[in-house]
């Protein structure tokens, strides 16, 4: 051995056991705790691959939705919305089917309305047909076929419908309109038709039968209902409500063969039109009275200024509520109107209208004529704002004490639910001589109308010996037309003998009266007859224009269209040119200008001539 390792070799005899465990022991814990490192590395790196995962999905899409168009986001979001129920439809796919060689269905019949005669489609193929895109019919699977006598018979119909159907010059633009129309709303319509046919197979699905079956059904109603929305025409359509649209078909043409009586599905087809028609002539009824019923209420800011009129006028003196230039009153020389009005709205826009389309306007003289509650209100409201020149004569129906109770009690038994029917100021007009004993000629005006152009022309209308002058509804077509059999009873053995129902009719609204030759020919006197005749027989229905035709019948020479436009008063779709050319248009019907139920595209007609920036309409908040 060399002398140099000896010492080193010597070292190595003289180690201990405790020094070996110590070594030992040290190894080990540098060991365990490179492997708590390793692991404790490896959770981390986990960690940050599971945030990856979770976070960049969201990030990428938020930022997708920013980046494309509404349309396109609401598209994204249904398509990702439509995942959950993928599980659900793969079900519904896998369901167990009846055998479909052995059953026949009929072949699809679809109606089509050509606006004045219809025809038939019959097409052998229904598969064929949803293929190719085609409308889906509730017939195609079956539901309300018919027999060969029934369409025989519906053929008839048609046939007889074309023969005998009048011609109108204006049926080509309305056809021209109902294409045009069909196809843009074609597909929406067609949705709509497979959500009532889906509807129809769950009503006439037995509880508990095809739970799965019926359980998608409902589901594809909730999604195509989703994918529709409020949407009216094609292009309101997403990109997934054509695919909504696909697998309903898909769906309906699966519960065509599971219920395939066609017998018993158009039996509840029949009842489901039936209820929905009754529902549909329910809400009719329904809306038609709440429109009557607020027809004839007071607007709330109506109601406030008459109120506050009323207050002012009672502060003031009783010489300080006199009217200027009384002594035209009674001067035969100017032009005079009469209105007959409980509203003071009403009033200020006739008055104003009048005078502001004059061309001489201090030569002009109202005559209004209201009962004594709303009377204050109407004199505060014109010594507040005196018509420019002209002259205003105010009055309370109360001063006249000639008018006798039984003309009250005869208006009371009329047969009306409408008070307007039988207020006094409604049949005052037939009392214009009476009123007005010292004038000749007198023109009426309802409250619900508004003057456009200056009226001295009509003052020089040649009467021709008689005693009204009024514009003609009797022209077949018109929004306007009236017959005199629709409101007077012709099997009274009186009324036939002595009226024609097919004498021309004419219209109330804008009326020039000779009061001297109505004074003697005794007018007012065969009217109260009338009056009393219609109150022991009911000839008559309530108001004041029916009984009027009988009243002035073969003494009315008419004027022309352009003096009087009626219609703003219900949706006549009136053309704006006749509008703006007349003289006087009137707002006949229950949506008056001043109600919210009026129309908001004639409003502008009426408001023109408020004042809205007079602090009695502001504290009221009566504005445009």
């Amino acid at each position: 051995m060399d002398p140099c390792e000896q010492p080193e070799a010597l070292a190595s005899d003289n180690r201990t056991p405790k020094s070996d465990f110590a070594e030992l022991k040290w190894l080990s814990e540098t060991s365990s705790y490179l492997m708590r490192s390793v692991r404790r590395y490896q959770r981390i790196v986990f960690l940050c691959l599971f945030s990856v995962c979770v976070f960049a999905p969201i990030i990428f899409i938020s930022q997708r939705l920013h980046s494309i168009s509404p349309t396109g986001r609401k598209d994204f979001i249904e398509d990702i919305s439509a995942v959950k129920h993928r599980a659900e439809a793969l079900k519904l796919s896998s369901i167990e089917q009846e055998g479909g060689d052995s059953l026949k269905e009929p072949k699809v019949i679809v109606y089509e309305d050509k606006g004045f005669a219809s025809s038939e489609k019959i097409d052998d193929s229904t598969e064929d047909f949803i293929d190719a895109g085609g409308r889906p019919d509730i017939q195609k699977n079956g539901t309300t076929a018919r027999s060969s006598k029934e369409v025989q018979h519906i053929q008839q119909k048609v046939v007889a419908s074309v023969s005998h159907g009048k011609a109108n010059p204006n049926r080509a633009a309305v056809q021209q309109n109902q294409r045009s129309q069909s196809l843009t709303d074609k597909k929406v319509k067609e949705m709509k038709d497979q959500i009532v046919r889906a509807k129809a197979y769950l009503n006439f699905a037995p509880p508990g039968r095809n739970s799965h079956f019926v359980k998608g059904l409902k589901l594809r109603i909730k999604e195509l209902e989703r994918a529709m929305g409020d949407a009216k025409k094609d292009s309101d359509l997403s990109r997934s409500s054509w695919q909504k649209s696909r697998a309903m078909e898909a769906s309906l043409s699966k519960a065509g063969r599971v219920y395939s009586d066609c017998s018993a599905m158009a039996t509840k087809l029949r009842a489901m039109t039936y209820s929905a028609e009754e529902q549909v002539q329910t809400q009719k009824n329904q809306a038609t009275h709440l429109l009557h019923l607020a027809s004839r209420t007071t607007p709330k800011g109506l109601h406030c200024l008459t109120m506050r009129l009323t207050a002012e006028y009672f502060s003031m003196l009783p010489e300080e509520r006199k009217f200027d230039k009384q002594q035209k009153v009674h001067d035969q020389s100017l032009y005079h109107y009469a209105i007959f009005s409980d509203n003071v709205l009403a009033c200020a826009v006739v008055v104003n209208s009048t005078v502001s389309s004059a061309s001489d306007p201090e030569k002009i003289v109202f005559h209004i004529v209201t009962d004594s509650l709303n009377l204050p209100a109407i004199s505060m409201w014109f010594l507040l704002n005196p018509p420019s020149k002209a002259t205003v004569d105010i009055r309370s129906i109360e001063e006249f004490d000639w008018l006798s109770p039984v003309h009250d009690s005869a208006l009371e038994k009329q047969d009306s639910h409408d008070p307007r029917y039988t207020s006094a100021l409604n049949h005052l007009r037939f009392y214009l001589p009476n009123l007005f004993p010292l004038l000749n000629k007198i023109v009426l005006f309802d409250h619900d109308v508004v003057v456009q152009r200056d009226l001295t022309q009509l003052w020089n209308v040649n009467m021709r010996g008689k005693v009204n002058g009024a514009v003609e509804t009797c022209q077949e077509g018109e929004d306007s037309f009236w017959r005199m059999d629709k409101f007077i009873d012709f099997s009274e053995p009186f009324v036939a003998e002595r009226f024609d129902p097919n004498t021309c009719t004419w219209a109330f609204g804008m009326n020039l009266f000779d009061l001297q030759t109505w004074r003697s020919r005794n007018l007012t006197g065969i009217y109260s007859s009338y009056l009393q005749l219609n109150k022991m027989g009911r000839v008559l229905k309530a108001g004041s224009l029916p009984i009027g035709w009988l009243t002035f019948y073969n003494q009315t020479v008419p004027l022309d269209k352009r003096w009087h436009i009626l219609g703003l008063g219900y949706e006549s779709g009136v053309p704006r040119v006749k509008i703006d050319r007349a003289a006087v248009i009137h707002f006949d019907g229950i949506m008056k200008p001043w109600l919210e139920i009026g129309i908001s595209k004639y409003k502008g007609y009426w408001n023109r001539y408020l004042p809205f920036d007079n602090p009695y309409l502001q504290q009221c908040n009566i504005h445009e």
